[in-house]
């Protein structure tokens, strides 16, 4: 049996500042737009905190420090690999905030995050950031993918 198969490897990271305020990410991109964390993908060769570490830098121009992974979401591709987003957490940072490409990115208050249009699956997978006794979020083979995350 072989047990290897094909994945994509991602991350995201919820900056909080310690005052009720959290980092969002308004995303341009069509196939998952709305409000949401800043990350990416893993390069070959890269650690998945330097990674989550060169992604927030280069979306959002701060400097995260000891960010905490927190959770994972996953998912199989039409193309039958495991897409995995390693979700992160810190409120250690430094630096100018600036939005990049991938969207415009501005603090908010946490208990006014419902109050925007979020991305698809967004409010299910803040749970996993936040609730310590959650560390996943799967859609199984039976389950239907909201649109948008068949990247």
């Amino acid at each position: 049996m072989n047990r290897s198969e094909k994945a994509i490897f991602t991350n995201m990271c919820m900056i909080y500042d310690g005052q009720g305020n959290i980092l969002v990410q308004n995303r341009i991109n069509k196939n998952w737009p709305g409000l949401t964390f800043p990350g990416g993908h893993v390069e070959r060769g890269e650690s998945f905190t330097e990674s989550v570490k060169r992604e927030i830098l280069e979306e959002t121009g701060l400097s995260i420090y000891q960010p905490k992974l927190c959770g994972i979401k996953q998912f199989q591709t039409l193309e039958d690999e495991r897409y995995v987003v390693l979700l992160f957490k810190t409120a250690q940072y430094e630096g100018q905030l600036q939005s990049s490409e991938e969207g415009e990115v501005f603090w908010i208050p946490r208990d006014t995050l419902r109050n925007y249009t979020l991305a698809s699956d967004f409010e299910e997978m803040i749970k996993v950031f936040e609730k310590d006794e959650l560390s996943e979020m799967y859609y199984s083979s039976d389950e239907k993918i909201p649109e948008g995350l068949l990247l």
